[in-house]
């Protein structure tokens, strides 16, 4: 039986890795640059696809045997899905993977925010134990939560605020969910209503033309004085320095990223000499639970190379290869 070849642009979690060798010869990109991947993909008969490096159309160009792109996480925007529906490739990710662990990552920033919990480490550690009088925190329950973008990670987190913290459910997005809206009392709302009215917002808006940079100097100026945002989407959602000048005024009570608009953030950026500001490395998905799953697009990928249907497509090829 012919072995298929699939080319890994980033290593992932051995479970995916054991599903694709059991039919597959893999093989890892050397480097995300175009160039390179050009030649390193001549031969394959799949891709998978993490965060860093492209599936451009010069890269799928020079693949005459790819079937298959596999997304390790959600975010297509690094594939041109243009050129793969063009040429009838199949793109397939993972949807259902991460949700519960950027979920809990907004919580942990959150409560990281609301309790001053790095700031009361740091005074710990320095011998400051009166900072116990100086760091007063607020409380999650019973606030507005606002959500932008109520995907299935959006409706993670507003299921979390409901019934964890018994938060009120504001959401921003171009359609309506009226299930989860009776579900858990959620509310849809225009953005400035959303940004005016809440205490919270999350950032789950997907990276699109119309995204880019929805969040500027005005939109933050809407916000309360003691509100708080979250980006676990994409950096370039916000405009960072619009959300400094904003922080560093304290015309909001603070902020947090995993995401940011250059990656790698570079160590002297900006947003990081704030007391305000809480950052992570886009890291929120990385918990072993979500990495084994988003590693399972290694069954599309398959099933793709196999002749069968994807279960999870995220485009639909125009010719069939």
């Amino acid at each position: 039986m012919k072995r298929f070849r699939i080319l890994l642009y980033e290593d992932m979690h051995e479970v995916g890795k054991a599903l694709l060798r059991e039919k597959a010869d893999i093989s890892f990109a050397s480097s995300f640059d175009e160039a390179v991947l050009i030649r390193e993909v001549e031969e394959m008969d799949g891709i998978i696809i993490r965060a860093n490096g492209r599936a451009s159309r010069k890269v799928i160009d020079s693949a005459p045997r790819l079937k298959v792109i596999g997304r390790h996480g959600v975010g297509v925007e690094n594939i041109d899905l243009e050129a793969a529906t063009e040429k009838g490739i199949w793109v397939v990710n993972t949807p259902d993977a991460n949700d519960i662990s950027v979920a809990e990552h907004f919580f942990g920033l959150a409560l990281m925010l609301s309790k001053m919990l790095k700031k009361g480490d740091i005074a710990l550690r320095e011998g400051r134990f009166e900072a116990r009088y100086e760091y007063i925190g607020r409380e999650l329950h019973g606030k507005t939560l606002g959500i932008l973008g109520f995907g299935r990670i959006g409706r993670a987190i507003a299921r979390i605020g409901h019934k964890g913290f018994d938060m009120k459910i504001l959401y921003y997005d171009a359609l309506r969910y009226e299930e989860v809206e009776k579900e858990i009392k959620a509310t849809k709302v225009s953005l400035d209503e959303l940004l005016s009215q809440s205490d919270y917002v999350s950032i789950n808006l997907p990276m699109l033309p119309e995204t880019r940079g929805i969040l500027k100097a005005r939109e933050f100026g809407l916000m309360k004085p003691s509100a708080f945002i979250i980006n676990l989407a994409r950096g370039s959602i916000w405009e960072e320095k619009a959300l400094y000048t904003v922080l560093k005024e304290g015309r909001i009570a603070g902020a947090a990223s995993d995401v940011y608009e250059v990656e790698p953030a570079p160590k002297d950026h900006p947003l990081f000499e704030l007391e305000n500001f809480i950052g992570t490395p886009h890291m929120a998905a990385h918990t072993d639970e979500a990495l084994r799953r988003m590693s399972l697009v290694a069954e599309d990928v398959l099933r793709v190379l196999e002749g069968k249907a994807p279960i999870h497509p995220v485009n639909q090829p125009k010719l069939k290869r």
